[in-house]
């Protein structure tokens, strides 16, 4: 049965599972899994359930799941900061937040050029300190992510929060609807994904890669993958700079020159997923109404 799970299309996928792990449902009950962020030091995952405008938390330490946050401002993407902070998109406050050790929650961001974001989406936090983020209008098109409201900007871009002035920058503009994203190994490469095929079948459902410069300056931008099934949304990378993604199918693992080399399949539309446990080689994965865990034969890369 476990062998079942994983699907080869390449020689390089079949040292990075072990045919003997199988993938365990840990949760289920969501209306909308998404945003998994782990704690490494309490040794806990975190994510949102975002119809139902609430966060989960699940204890590794004895399988135990419980309600971090609700109301939690319709909360979608999540990650955790270098000094061990909860950064958060909200899509009700339409707001980057971070969780303080204190348990206080602050606004980073809520605004550019004046006019309130759509519904940020995700978010990363590179190792200088500045915050990434997308802010697609899935939040707002409706009341079932959110509150419906047209958009102010009348767009949707990728951002970039300085971590010394606090100042916002749109450095991503010619997306439909940006998704996901996530740096290479050595923070040279921003990978996005653009799911705007969900406002039309003429509409991309790929994942761009764009070099990145001095002071966040992006150039590039190349197609790096066409997701072979559904969309791509929420993504992470191994040590080995691979990508784990979401897909409609399940996860999709795709070598740093493009190739899809496999793929593990997933009962459920996967929208997100992130390396946990303590060697970091616990694949969670957040879909549809369910977390799932699956162990690897590989590290994720450390971004906290």
């Amino acid at each position: 049965m476990s062998e079942s799970i994983y699907e080869v299309l390449d020689p390089r996928f079949n040292r990075l599972f072990s045919s003997n792990a199988r993938l365990e449902c840990l949760y289920t009950g969501c209306a909308w899994a998404e945003g998994s962020a782990w704690f490494a030091a309490g040794r806990y995952l975190v994510w949102s359930d975002i119809p139902n405008d609430r966060m989960m938390r699940f204890d590794e330490t004895d399988g135990g799941v419980s309600t971090f946050r609700q109301p939690a401002g319709y909360s979608n993407g999540n990650t955790v900061d270098r000094q061990g902070r909860l950064v958060t998109c909200e899509h009700g406050n339409r707001r980057i937040s971070r969780t303080e050790h204190d348990g206080t929650i602050i606004t980073i961001a809520d605004r550019w050029q004046g006019k309130r974001f759509n519904s940020p989406n995700d978010v990363v936090v590179k190792s200088d300190g500045s915050i990434w983020f997308t802010d697609p209008a899935y939040g707002i098109d409706s009341d079932y992510e959110g509150h419906k409201a047209e958009s102010e900007i009348g767009a949707c871009h990728v951002y970039r929060v300085d971590p010394a002035s606090g100042a916002v920058e749109a450095v991503v503009t010619d997306m439909v609807r940006p998704n996901g994203l996530a740096f290479s190994p050595d923070e040279k490469r921003l990978y996005v994904v653009d799911t705007g095929r969900t406002h039309g079948a003429e509409n991309p459902a790929h994942m761009r890669v764009f070099d990145v410069g001095e002071n966040g300056r992006l150039s590039g931008g190349r197609v790096f993958a066409d997701c072979t099934a559904g969309l791509f949304d929420g993504f992470r990378l191994d040590e080995d700079g691979r990508i784990w993604t979401s897909a409609g199918d399940g996860i999709h693992c795709y070598d740093p020159d493009g190739t899809l080399i496999g793929k593990i399949r997933v009962p459920e539309v996967v929208a997100n997923c992130v390396f946990g446990g303590a060697k970091r080689n616990r694949l969670y994965i957040v879909a549809t109404t369910s977390l799932y865990r699956v162990a690897l034969m590989v590290n994720g890369l450390k971004t906290y």
